[in-house]
């Protein structure tokens, strides 16, 4: 049996066929207004699950950037210091070469003990350096003062935290920011111990020169000042360390933005002409409909 097809299923027809180009010409729309093709899970369901992990991987580098400069700044900070006292003690090293030549009054050997003595007052400034309020040279224990000037590099005196600050860049990777300060200034006690081996010879100079004195003392800082040398070697190490891991990271920021513009952004050209292909469709079909639904009861009483 033929089925009859009324007036009504036309324009029944006709309606659901405009507003589904209008939905099409909206998306393309969207996509243009939006710069991007992927504005809900549905636009494109395996998309979506690439377009949130490298959201995700990019929200862990945005910290570990932060991490990078944190560390970066701090042992740049660093190695100035530990610059700072390589620069005392070769100062200290000249004034006992000189004390030691034996050809000194005590008047000069006094002098050079007032030196000494100055410097010691500033190797103890820069064993209690701080960044950003937090004293470098004690471990993990940022808040409390490590060296003070009476006893420093005695038995008396309490041994600073000797724990590494850990920084992570990424999964698996740490790089600690900090130096343990019995590395760089020795232990208590220790004959190499940079605070006893200032005092050491400043005692040595003062009140009569005792040379015998001097010149153990004097070998005693040659040692530290290898170990200081050495110590700042490293430090550069650790600078160069994180500057490659800076350099990685960023490597690795461009390519996840790359893949995350190419899942997420559209192509503007290509949205364009599909916008103005679907906008031709929506008018042509207006144009048709309207030829459609023009007869009216009139038409159909004649």
């Amino acid at each position: 049996m033929a089925l009859r097809v009324t007036p009504g299923m036309i324009q029944g027809q006709l309606m659901r066929n405009i507003n589904h180009n209008l939905t099409r010409m909206q998306g393309q729309q969207n996509d243009l207004s939006t710069g991007r093709k992927l504005n809900k899970p549905s636009d494109d369901p395996v998309g979506i699950t690439y377009s949130l992990r490298y959201r995700s991987e990019l929200s862990m580098n945005e910290q570990f950037d932060k991490n990078i400069a944190q560390a970066k700044s701090q042992l740049e900070h660093t190695d100035t210091v530990v610059g700072q006292l390589n620069d005392i003690v070769q100062r200290v090293q000249e004034l006992s070469v000189q004390a030691l030549n034996g050809t000194n009054p005590q008047s000069a050997l006094d002098a050079i003990a007032v030196e000494v003595s100055q410097i010691y007052e500033q190797a103890i400034t820069i064993g209690n350096d701080q960044l950003n309020g937090k004293y470098i040279f004690n471990g993990q224990k940022t808040d409390k003062i490590p060296f003070d000037a009476a006893t420093a590099g005695t038995n008396a005196a309490e041994e600073p935290d000797d724990q590494l600050i850990q920084v992570r860049f990424a999964a698996g990777v740490t790089v600690p920011i900090n130096v343990k300060a019995e590395d760089l200034f020795g232990s208590n006690g220790d004959a190499d111990n940079l605070f006893k081996v200032l005092k050491d010879i400043k005692n040595a100079l003062t009140p009569a020169g005792n040379m015998a004195n001097l010149q153990t003392a004097y070998q005693n800082l040659s040692t530290r000042y290898d170990k200081i040398i050495n110590l700042r070697s490293e430090v550069g190490a650790r600078v160069n360390r994180v500057d490659l891991i800076d350099q990685r990271l960023q490597d690795l920021n461009f390519n996840l933005t790359s893949l995350q513009s190419k899942t997420e952004d559209t192509d503007m050209a290509e949205t364009i002409m599909k916008y103005n292909q679907e906008e031709a469709v929506y008018q042509a079909s207006l144009s048709t409909g309207a030829k459609i639904i023009s007869p009216t009861l009139i038409d159909y009483l004649r």
